[in-house]
């Protein structure tokens, strides 16, 4: 059985906390070597909400990439994302890497264009995986961070999952 290491974004805008708790706590039931980025919050892009939360989390998984997507569905769904009376986005998680795959597989293009347009993805990725080279632009997160030129303020969280936090205090 073969492991291939994946990134994934997560964020939440209601309940954040209790949301993304509840993501994380889904993830650990099938990826192993989970490590998470510190938690920031955002404004929103592209919709009219509260604050997000979001964070990067790196892992490896046996699962196919569209078993990956299916079950990070089912997560979200658990978490109300598709509740038809939803107010904000309760949990969104999105496949940002899965592997070095470059291309549209079943309708998920990877790697995610979002790690190149926003603050809240780029940031989280370059502090958890900072040599690991982008498969389509061929730099590493940290450069891309440093070279980014994206216009959104982000503040560092305290955020902690199973005792431990996540945002290291020399970042609060």
């Amino acid at each position: 059985m073969s492991l291939t290491q994946v990134f994934l974004g997560l964020g939440s805008n209601v309940e954040r906390e209790t949301h993304l708790q509840a993501g994380l706590e889904a993830l650990s039931g099938f990826l192993r070597e989970m490590r998470c980025s510190p938690v920031f919050e955002s404004q929103p892009v592209g919709i009219k909400s509260g604050p997000f939360f979001n964070f990067v989390v790196s892992a490896v998984t046996d699962l196919p990439l569209i078993e990956l997507d299916r079950r990070l569905k089912f997560i979200e769904a658990d978490n109300g994302r598709y509740a038809p009376d939803r107010k904000g986005l309760p949990l969104d998680i999105d496949v940002l890497l899965y592997g070095d795959l470059v291309g549209n597989f079943d309708g998920l293009v990877l790697p995610r264009a979002e790690i190149l347009k926003n603050a809240f993805v780029l940031w989280p990725l370059s502090l958890v995986a900072p040599d690991r080279v982008h498969p389509g632009v061929e730099k590493p997160f940290s450069t891309l961070w440093e070279e980014a030129q994206i216009d959104q303020v982000l503040a560092p969280v305290a955020f902690a999952w199973r005792g431990e936090p996540l945002t290291p205090s020399s970042m609060l």
